[in-house]
């Protein structure tokens, strides 16, 4: 039986949160989703995530909260990380004495399932190689799951394709984050592993990376810090994954915040397309 996984990008602001909350079951149900999993490291209006937006979305049909490079910008998460590795996990490359972990298991349909969080380093955070610590977790967990899957949020294309290629055909579904603009490369690479280099967000379509627009602009024009306002009116940009010959259909799945709906068409085990539905 195949495994449909359901993965939806970086969550921007509380209004973003909200909005998951009244979207996310019934597009799990739409699609028929297996698991899902949310990276919610901006969740906090922005910077980092609290314990009211993890349960929160947790609580919107999440089975899983990956983090990034912001995942300690509210100081109340650690304990959370370390009650919850189940629920949530940040990045697998964080110094050792990071609360929380970087991998953990799901046990979808009798299958187990090793989901693992990395961070890039190229124009990021000094951290231990994503590359080295990716086979690290792999060979230590060797004989433990039956299907796994990578949340590598990181900034360069150029080392995420490379991360996608170097578990082609090791895990089935390697995706980005981070960046909170959706590429439009998601693919089957030649080993069998689903790929998509970033997933985008889950946030304003008209904002910038999920930044009100003045905001953003300012920043830029008069370089001189202003602070990030959160944008009011969220989209959900997200990867799906299902089963098939080579491991499976795939498609980008976009919700968007004014009551247009991107869905899937045609069967399983091809390319799916994508048509919308007007509002």
């Amino acid at each position: 039986m195949p495994i449909r996984i359901l993965a939806i990008g970086d969550i921007v602001g509380r209004r973003s949160v909200r909005y998951l909350g009244e979207q996310l079951r019934r597009l799990r149900d739409r699609l028929g989703a297996d698991f899902t999993v949310v990276n919610g490291e901006n969740a906090a209006d922005i910077h980092g995530i609290a314990v009211q937006d993890a349960e929160a979305i947790l609580e919107a049909g999440a089975d899983l909260i990956t983090l990034g490079n912001h995942a300690f910008g509210q100081r109340d998460i650690g304990h959370f990380l370390d009650d919850r590795p189940d629920r949530i996990i940040r990045p697998a490359n964080f110094p050792a004495l990071c609360p929380g972990a970087g991998w953990t298991f799901a046990d979808v349909h009798g299958r187990r399932m090793l989901c693992i969080n990395l961070s890039g380093t190229v124009h990021m955070d000094e951290l231990d190689n994503p590359f080295t610590v990716a086979e690290r977790i792999l060979a230590a967990e060797k004989g433990r799951y039956d299907i796994a899957m990578l949340d590598f949020h990181a900034e360069a294309t150029s080392e995420k394709m490379a991360m996608g290629r170097f578990l082609d055909g090791r895990v089935q579904v390697v995706f980005g984050t981070h960046t909170h603009v959706a590429t439009a490369d998601e693919a089957i690479l030649p080993g069998g592993t689903g790929y998509i280099t970033d997933l985008g967000m889950c946030g304003p379509a008209d904002g910038i990376l999920g930044v009100h627009d003045g905001s953003g602009r300012r920043r830029y024009r008069h370089r001189y810090p202003c602070g990030s306002v959160p944008h009011d009116d969220p989209d959900a940009h997200a990867f799906f994954r299902g089963g098939g010959s080579r491991g499976g259909a795939r498609c980008a799945v976009h919700v968007g915040g004014r009551g247009s709906l991107f869905l899937p068409a045609g069967g399983a085990g091809g390319v799916l397309s994508v048509v919308r539905r007007q509002p």
